[in-house]
């Protein structure tokens, strides 16, 4: 998925209060917002996309090495961004993804890419299912965005996933023309949301795009390395890593 104009897209428009919000408890050393990435962190516990779907091709017979797959990944993934209406659904993105892999690639098999496509999605979706009580809790004591390199249909993604609501900013960036790591996409969502870098939390699961982004904005950020440990030194000293988004229940609330 896309780690593009400067025209704010309808999802940066802070949502109204809700009674529920608990801003008002928080104390000095409280974060007043917390803005997450979506692919491979909300959808997957620190698993990037092509990692996820390089694993599926291989379990489902298309056995392909990095230096082939990666390439027919990458031309796929750009060849989506701002090719996508707003109002793609969370499944046709997966297929046209899946799709655009397995012909560059240059399958055999027709039915791999669906079936990758059908297990990639209900992975994804059974992700963001087990993540949204924590979200819903989070959301009861901080505002909250998702700041993601997407293809410009970011919104319906997350109203297909059942999470739209949560969230006072959605900045997709093939809507806003930027990418992270710039430090612009991150500073739209900290607009949307009415909060300086200083009082947000950034987690992430990308090194290079999510940690050093927060950073260039000067944004306390929290890395989810996922399950498998990353050789990768911290992006700063003394970062917090955690391995599942369930960590940050310890640490924010």
């Amino acid at each position: 998925m896309k780690d593009g104009g400067p025209t704010a897209g309808p999802g940066l428009r802070p949502r109204r209060p809700d009674p529920d919000d608990a801003d008002s408890s928080l104390t000095a050393n409280d974060r007043a917002a917390v803005l997450f990435d979506f692919g491979g962190t909300l959808d997957a516990d620190g698993l990037p996309w092509k990692e996820r779907m390089s694993r599926l091709f291989r379990e489902e017979g298309a056995v392909v090495p990095h230096d082939r797959f990666d390439p027919a990944f990458y031309t796929a993934d750009d060849a989506l961004v701002g090719a996508l209406a707003a109002t793609t659904s969370f499944q046709a993105t997966v297929e046209r993804l899946v799709a655009g892999v397995a012909q560059a690639l240059e399958l055999s098999d027709p039915y791999i890419a669906a079936r990758v496509s059908r297990r990639f999605l209900g992975d994804s979706l059974e992700a963001l299912d087990g993540n949204t009580p924590l979200l819903r809790e989070l959301g009861r004591r901080y505002r909250l965005g998702i700041v993601s390199n997407f293809y410009g249909n970011l919104a319906q993604v997350c109203d297909d996933a059942g999470i739209r609501p949560l969230f006072g900013a959605l900045v997709d960036s093939a809507e806003v023309g930027c990418t992270k790591p710039a430090p612009r996409i991150f500073q739209l969502a900290l607009d949307a949301l009415g909060v300086s870098a200083a009082k947000a939390t950034f987690v992430g699961d990308s090194l290079p795009r999510d940690m050093a982004g927060a950073r260039g904005v000067g944004m306390p950020h929290i890395w989810l390395v996922g399950a498998e440990p990353s050789a990768a030194a911290p992006c700063c000293r003394d970062d917090r890593q955690i391995r599942s988004l369930r960590e940050l229940k310890a640490i924010l609330l």
